[in-house]
């Protein structure tokens, strides 16, 4: 039985190849974005849980408050000493490990590299148990000169992974440390979200004192372990009063607050933490779980298209089939057999349309990997391999795609079909259901359009919004705040001046797209409790060099000794007690100065405020504004524009910035790399442009906008696809109806009109179904920006023409071909 069903339903393809191709096209489309965005989502929900006891290992997280707008800030760091109160408080935690980022120069065959080494503290393999190639956990890191490194970084610095028993030389300050290579573990897939390539232990001795007590030093992230059982709701519960417990308190104000007043504590799943909503993670990889979400929507949505095409045609071409029905039912067939057979063409031409859509996701694959920079592989066997999952697919998209028309067919009455000897017949309400479709498939593309045309319009108008200073020729150089850097610091200076082509140079904390956060409490006269507000470090003719402007006052300058704020890079209590004593002069942005209650840039300049630059229990130094400059977005668009106070520390300062003005800026910044390399030749020369640095923020984003661009255009040409059928078995259905318009004096031009007419209704109907949907999303969507551009009518007015163009554009060469065919043929049809 079940070969008869595959034997008529491949010869029913075979007549009607038009129909076939078709309905094949289209699904195959359909299955292979869908096929290509679950691979994407598949990757994003699967990150982490290579590791172990996944579901047993939590990262401490925190998220800061904003007393004066609410606003709550989670952050995936937390303070070296809260993961050792952590670990003492509760009994729950098997094991407990602290872990900070560093990126120390290393000697490579005689050349300066940076590259990243994991320090962390002594128990970090047993919370973490990496498989090893060579060496165990055990014995990995015995003292703080031992170095474990991942199979891909001894490959790099060795040429083999037999790397044990060999040396690194790593430089620390002035001098070289030379660390022994212990153990080789397995490259991690990049579905980490800390992508570890070297693990040392963390050295003490080397850590700021403030780094081991104080709960508002951020540099590095605490995980724990936790033992089998443990309710992780129970300790989340408790940690608001553990933290009142532990964080030490400091006198701010003639009142005693706590370090960690403002802040909230909570442990997070490691497999939830790429998706998580806190930022500011080891590897810098976080990815937004509403793209991951609205890429699955996505994926849906093109499915529902390509089997709403399959039901379209299918209906449509019913009507054809009618004496076929009314023939099987005579001879006996029961209509549970017959909807059997239509089930199995539907799976058929979805099988069919399966292989096909395997065939183009093997060809688009590379292309959308490098597009999203994701790990995407197609496996067909294994726990991750496609071949099951494709073969449900194609038999629920054929089940739901072909189970209306199975019925829809078989509802034919043998004796009306055969009486009026016809060989077609049209089902009440069935032109009314296609309509319906129609709509629906347009709907659906037409939101996309508008959708993509609203990603890169945001993304566009955040990349050339005035970011508050100039950004082209402005060159941003690291390294600056390293020991053989900042002690040659003013001969660098100089150096890089001379340079035809520089204009400036100056050296900052911050920078664009910098990764450097730094807050402190302030406080304001007859204000009861601090504001926190950023605070950073810039160097003489900085602002003048980023073409910051001022508002009110003056800059900061060397001609003033208050201006002057250096202590040391190693706390020296007596300079830091000196410099309460005597105070400080500071410059502000628009922003500190509404955040402190000034109303105006001018009444801020002379008044004194009370800020922590120094060591907690020194007390607050009094500085005083000397300028108030224009607000600057260093940070990307969807966080706010940062609160600023600037100061000038001749220590600390981890970026150059150098102003170029020639015609060549690619050829300056090579003459100022080799000017660099003439002082410094052991510390590597890393520069990029801030116009290059401001578009790095939003490459994710507009990666996510072409990703979106291509399936919507695949997501048109599936609704085109499916309208042209339509069109064709509606213009093949009327032939005799256009002969005989034609021979009562209808134009051609009039025929196609009418035809036109008849498509184009639906998709008019699809605008106004589709533009709430689109606009309630994008609305939603742009409110993760704080800088965003007016969602105006423009684009969904743009993306409905262009959805009509593209439509008459399908069907108005075939109703034009139709309209012109002789009448004395049309009037002989049937």
């Amino acid at each position: 039985m079940w070969r008869n069903y595959l034997t008529v339903g491949i010869r029913a393809l075979t007549k009607n190849r038009t129909y076939a191709l078709i309905n094949i096209l289209g699904l195959a489309i359909g299955l292979a974005a869908c096929l290509l965005i679950l691979l994407y989502v598949r990757e994003q929900v699967s990150f982490d849980r290579f590791v172990p006891d996944h579901d047993r290992i939590y990262q401490l997280q925190a998220a800061h408050t904003d007393t004066e707008t609410g606003m709550v800030n989670p952050i995936q760091p937390s303070p070296y000493a809260a993961g050792q109160a952590l670990k003492k408080d509760f009994p729950q935690i098997e094991a407990q490990t602290y872990l900070a980022n560093s990126q120390p120069i290393i000697m490579d065959k005689g050349e300066p590299r940076r590259l990243t080494i994991s320090r962390v503290s002594r128990d970090f393999f047993k919370v973490f148990d990496l498989p090893f190639v060579q060496g165990n956990a055990a014995t990995a890191l015995p003292d703080v000169n031992a170095l474990a490194m991942s199979q891909r970084t001894a490959k790099a610095l060795f040429g083999t992974e037999d790397a044990v028993g060999k040396t690194v030389s790593v430089v620390v300050g002035d001098a070289t440390r030379d660390m022994r290579v212990t153990a080789v573990f397995k490259d991690l897939p990049r579905t980490s979200h800390n992508q570890i390539g070297m693990v040392a232990l963390v050295d003490e001795t080397l850590m700021a004192p403030d780094e081991l007590t104080q709960w508002g030093w951020y540099s590095g992230y605490n995980y724990v372990k936790l033992r089998p059982g443990t309710d992780v709701a129970a300790i989340n519960a408790q940690l608001g009063a553990w933290k009142l417990r532990n964080a030490p308190r400091d006198t701010i104000g003639g009142r005693l607050v706590s370090q960690a007043e403002d802040t909230d504590f909570t442990l997070l799943n490691l497999a939830d933490i790429h998706l998580g909503k806190a930022q500011g993670g080891p590897a810098g990889n976080e990815q937004d779980r509403s793209t991951v979400v609205t890429f699955g929507v996505l994926a849906v949505l093109i499915l529902v298209m390509a089997c709403v095409n399959f039901t379209n045609l299918a209906t449509a071409r019913a009507s054809q089939r009618a004496r076929e029905v009314a023939l099987r039912k005579v001879l006996g067939a029961s209509r549970k057999q017959l909807i059997a057979q239509f089930l199995c063409e539907s799976v058929l031409v979805t099988g069919i349309a399966m292989l096909l859509a395997l065939a183009v996701v093997e060809l688009a694959l590379p292309w959308l990997r490098q597009l999203l920079r994701a790990d995407l592989t197609l496996r067909y066997f294994g726990s991750q391999g496609v071949l099951l999952p494709a073969i449900g697919l194609s038999l629920l998209v054929g089940l739901a795609g072909g189970l209306y028309p199975a019925f829809y067919l078989t509802r034919f009455q043998p004796a009306r079909v055969l009486k009026a000897n016809k060989s077609a017949a049209e089902a009440e309400g069935s032109g009314s259901l296609r309509n319906v479709l129609v709509v629906v498939q347009f709907a659906i593309s037409i939101g996309l359009i508008v959708c993509t045309a609203v990603v890169y319009l945001q993304t566009d108008y955040v990349r050339n919004t005035d970011p508050g200073f100039k950004r082209t020729g402005l060159l941003q150089i690291e390294n600056a705040a390293r020991k053989q850097v900042a002690s040659n610091a003013e001969a660098i200076e100089r150096e890089l001046a001379r340079v035809p082509g520089v204009r400036s140079v100056a050296r900052t904390e911050i920078a664009m797209a910098t990764n450097t956060v730094s807050n402190n409490s302030v406080m304001l006269p007859g204000r009861p409790t601090p504001l926190t507000l950023g605070t950073y470090n810039v160097g003489w003719g900085y602002f003048d060099t980023m073409g910051i402007k001022l508002v009110a006052g003056r800059y900061l300058s060397r001609s003033f000794a208050m201006d002057d704020a250096t202590t040391s890079a190693v706390h020296d209590l007596a300079r830091e007690r000196a410099l309460v004593a005597r105070g400080m002069n500071v410059v502000v942005n628009e922003s500190s100065a509404r955040q402190m209650g000034f109303r105006s840039p001018q009444e801020a300049v002379g008044k004194q405020i009370q800020a922590g630059f120094v060591s907690s229990e020194l007390g607050m130094v009094p500085a005083t504004i000397v300028g108030v400059v224009r607000d600057t977005r260093f940070r990307s668009a969807r966080q706010e524009v940062e609160d600023a106070i600037y100061f000038h520390d001749d220590d600390q300062l981890g970026y150059f910035v150098v102003r170029i003005e020639d015609a060549d800026p690619a050829k300056v910044a090579r003459e100022i790399e080799a000017a660099w390399r003439r002082v410094v030749p052991n510390v590597p020369f890393e520069a990029e442009f801030s116009e290059a640095a401001a578009a790095r923020l939003y490459a994710s984003d507009e990666a996510v906008g072409r990703a979106f661009a291509g399936f919507a255009l695949l997501s048109v040409l599936i609704a085109c696809l499916g309208l042209f059928g339509l069109a064709a078995f509606t213009a093949e259905r009327r032939t005799k109806e256009i002969g005989i318009r034609k021979v009562l004096g209808a134009r051609t031009r009039d025929i196609v009109q009418l035809l036109v007419w008849q498509f184009s209704k639906p998709v008019l109907i699809a605008n106004l179904v589709a533009w709430p949907f689109a606009w309630w999303a994008m609305r939603n969507w742009l409110n993760q920006f704080q800088a965003q551009m007016p969602l105006g009518p423009a684009p969904f007015i743009a993306a409905g023409l262009l959805a009509i163009v593209i439509a008459i554009a399908t069907i108005g060469s075939h109703a034009f071909r139709v309209a012109g065919t002789n009448p004395v043929h049309a009037l002989r049809y049937e």
